[in-house]
């Protein structure tokens, strides 16, 4: 996440160390004033590499969408309903405004404040919708779809630059996926809230691209006018009128004056063809049934085949 440029200036001389004492004292302080602090209005829920770091950024910067606490700190998400839910609900509330800080904001801007947060990984996590619908019922959802071939490809080398893959090629990655998911215990994943599996978050890289099987449980928890489904190549070939879409579909005012850059693209070479016609002949029908369950049509496959 972006922070004001006089903020980073004030950060870069102070010690680690210290940086670490001082966000824990403001979660500490957060949790105690949890009481103070409403959840959040929306979610960017996924999908991993399909834009929810530039979205985030994006909506950061409308005076109408408030940045969550501590508003210094580089906070996108606090991984409540994925990785956290165990550490309970008023630590979770510890990561937004007050109520006064929203009614300020509120006073300055003439109007309604909302606040949310970003995480690739609920829309993934088999137990995140549950969560969310016992939670946060009338959150809005947002998630980004891309296409799964470009997406897996971007997966992989966002991780080894991470450093949380160590396999040297994007095939050897994805041969070892299937036994990297084996030995996750998925039952663990939706009844035990400390459990968290660090080759399901990180791993995944085919399966996170079978988008209608992570999709279905928002579907059912949440009614359509909570959730918003968009094709993250639009919003990146055009981010302005995708952008005020989803200002309209949060009920915020549409402003056209931020500037809409792109975030974390990773430097990474071509995929090898073989392994690209491979994928697109995977997905086809997984990108079939979300077609259909949607009732509309991403084109992905046109890059991959004739019509």
């Amino acid at each position: 996440m972006d922070v004001p440029e006089y903020v980073e200036k004030l950060r870069r001389p102070v010690p680690r160390q210290v940086q670490v004492v001082a966000r824990d004292s403001l979660r500490t302080f957060g949790r105690l004033t949890a009481g103070s602090r409403p959840l959040p209005d929306y979610l960017i829920i996924g999908s991993k590499k399909g834009g929810t770091t530039s979205l985030t950024n994006w909506l950061g910067r409308h005076p109408h969408v408030a940045r969550m606490f501590p508003s210094a700190q580089r906070l996108k998400s606090a991984h409540y309903f994925d990785i956290n839910y165990a550490r309970g609900p008023d630590w979770y509330r510890s990561h937004f405004p007050t109520n006064r800080s929203r009614r300020v904001q509120e006073r300055r801007v003439n109007g309604t404040v909302i606040v949310g947060e970003a995480s690739p990984y609920y829309m993934f996590h088999p137990a995140a919708a549950g969560r969310v619908l016992e939670t946060v019922p009338h959150v809005k959802a947002i998630a980004l779809l891309r296409d799964p071939v470009a997406r897996a490809y971007s997966n992989y080398w966002d991780r080894r630059a991470t450093g949380t893959e160590e396999l040297p090629t994007f095939e050897a990655a994805i041969e070892a996926e299937e036994q990297r998911l084996a030995d996750v215990d998925h039952a663990r994943l939706l009844t035990d809230p400390s459990y968290y599996s660090f080759d399901h978050d990180n791993h995944a890289y085919l399966a996170r691209g079978r988008y209608l099987e992570h999709l279905r449980p928002w579907m059912e928890a949440l009614p359509p006018e909570q959730l918003l489904i968009l094709r993250a190549e639009t919003m990146f070939e055009d981010p302005y009128p995708v952008f005020a879409r989803v200002q309209e579909f949060l009920e915020i005012p549409v402003v056209d004056s931020i500037t809409l850059s792109k975030y974390n693209e990773r430097p990474r070479e071509a995929m090898d063809p073989v392994t690209v016609q491979r994928l697109a002949e995977y997905y086809r029908p997984h990108n079939r049934a979300l077609y259909e369950a949607l009732g509309e049509d991403f084109h992905w496959e046109s890059r991959y085949f004739s019509s």
